[in-house]
């Protein structure tokens, strides 16, 4: 099912996400780097893939429709894992 944001809420997601994480996500994916740095607002199309990602003018950096929310769903997998790691430990 496609997801709906803003382009700067995809842009943000992205300057989130610990070093490393294009890598984990291309590798989970059996795709290159370049297109999970597409998926995320890049332009390289050489080295890399359209991701299904359509982006309309508007504010907040536009409109963005990703047809296949699964890089996504992964980089926030990988955001809350960080954020369990560097919470405290209830004892």
């Amino acid at each position: 099912m496609p997801k709906t944001i803003t382009f700067n809420e995809l842009r943000r997601l992205k300057d989130s996400l610990p070093d490393g994480s294009m890598h984990k996500i291309a590798d989970k994916l059996n795709t290159t780097v370049q297109t999970v740095r597409n998926y995320f607002g890049g332009v390289n199309y050489d080295f890399g893939k359209n991701c299904g990602v359509h982006i309309e003018p508007g504010p907040d950096g536009g409109i963005v429709v990703l047809d296949d929310p699964t890089i996504y769903d992964m980089a926030i997998a990988i955001l809350k894992e960080q954020e369990n790691e560097q919470s405290p430990t209830a004892h």
